[in-house]
């Protein structure tokens, strides 16, 4: 029992950080060290705070009531959930796009394959882990493997890049400058759209569920943010390291050359894995993430759950091959999932309350009062960038 449950916990662990490193996790990290140099540190470690905070008021409401995000909100108002899957399948099909896209992007750094072709190995490769009679499993595995893999080459980066090690750390905690936006941006990365779900959804398909489930779920929860910050700490080293000997990143893809100017031409096929394989468990997180939030409203869905999942896959990839990356969508779809971090922490915070839905449970006062923070920060910020993005809708 002891041995199967540990591999639940990494496994959604795992699931969660490589939902949230994907293409767009390596670009904003390397453009942020680019610009803010080595108080870069200070954004990744108040954002980290910030993570757990969202990720245990989450994962420990989603447990203990033993529901998923969406069936909890609508017992808040009826309605409310099925509104909150609309926005979550929404940002997720066109995230599964930038996804593919990232995808076709990796294979094309490794064999010069068009990345169109690469997306649609990627696709199947994704695809392959739910045709598996014990797909819950086999996903958990590939993102843990996925997951080490990306760990192994980043460090190796960092360390060829010989970055400024003692002025990361000073600056961490005393920065020449504070970027509000940079920590936001970082925040919805990590644990911003379907991300914090994904994991919080998984243990709760694996049984790993009630009140005498929290130290397992806090310990899944952890650790899925400490995999995610390793990886943004050690690729933020790599970044500075490239950027603190004045060398100029290449705008057109600013993580390929850093991977590039700190390690060569091999460097450069390393960037190909590391792409490659965040962007597949990307594909593979979204995808089920998605997924999970329909599950509640149609029974054929949940009975062919697999299925639906691989459907996601192939219409988004559908859709990168045949349109490439729908701007629009994105942008609409970036600028709405900024709104669903705090509706949806709003909402797990309000259910905390309600005996109905949690029982006897009394939730901790020190996460709601992080919770709350976190929610008013995220719905300003949030609203701010969407009301920025629309004239570009409409432009």
């Amino acid at each position: 029992m002891k041995k199967k449950n540990w591999s639940v916990l990494l496994g959604a662990a795992f699931l969660m950080a490589t939902s949230a490193v994907g293409p767009g996790f390596l670009t904003q990290t390397t453009v942020f060290t680019q610009q803010l140099a080595a108080s870069f540190g200070f954004v990744i470690l108040i954002s980290i705070i910030l993570d757990i905070g969202v990720q245990l008021n989450v994962w420990r409401v989603i447990a203990v009531s033993e529901r998923r995000a969406q069936d909890i909100a609508n017992l808040v108002l009826p309605g409310l959930g099925a509104f909150i899957s609309f926005l979550i399948v929404l940002g997720g099909l066109a995230f599964n796009i930038g996804n593919v896209g990232g995808a076709g992007l990796g294979f094309n750094v490794l064999f010069g394959i068009s990345p169109e072709t690469g997306a649609m190995l990627a696709a199947a490769i994704a695809i392959a882990v739910f045709l598996v009679r014990e797909a819950g499993k086999v996903m958990d595995r590939f993102a843990q493997v996925m997951g080490f893999l990306m760990i192994l080459l980043i460090v190796y980066v960092a360390f060829t890049s010989a970055p400024p090690v003692g002025e990361a750390v000073a600056k961490t905690f005393l920065p020449d400058e504070v970027d509000v936006l940079a920590i936001i941006t970082l925040v919805g990365g990590t644990v911003g759209g379907y991300i914090t779900f994904a994991g919080g959804h998984r243990l709760l398909d694996a049984g790993v569920k009630g009140k005498e489930s929290i130290p397992e779920v806090t310990t899944s929860a952890v650790s899925g943010i400490t995999v995610a910050s390793v990886i943004r700490v050690f690729l933020f080293l790599a970044a500075l390291g490239v950027v603190s000997k004045g060398l100029e990143l290449d705008a057109a893809n600013p993580p390929a050359s850093v991977f590039r100017l700190a390690a060569g031409e091999v460097g450069y096929k390393l960037f190909g894995v590391v792409m490659l394989s965040a962007a597949v468990t990307s594909v593979i997180g979204s995808a089920y993430t998605s997924v999970s939030f329909l599950k509640s409203f149609s029974g054929t869905i949940r009975r062919n759950e697999n299925w639906v999942i691989i459907g996601f896959i192939l219409v988004s990839t559908a859709i990168f091959v045949t349109i490439g990356q729908p701007v629009r969508l994105l942008i609409l779809a970036g600028a709405l999932n900024g709104l669903i971090l705090p509706l949806t922490l709003g909402v797990i915070l309000y259910a905390a309350y309600k005996p109905a839905i949690m029982g006897d449970y009394r939730h901790p006062p020190l996460l709601t009062i992080f919770g709350v923070l976190v929610v008013l920060i995220m719905a300003y910020l949030g609203g701010y960038t969407l009301l920025q993005q629309l004239p570009k809708l409409f432009g």
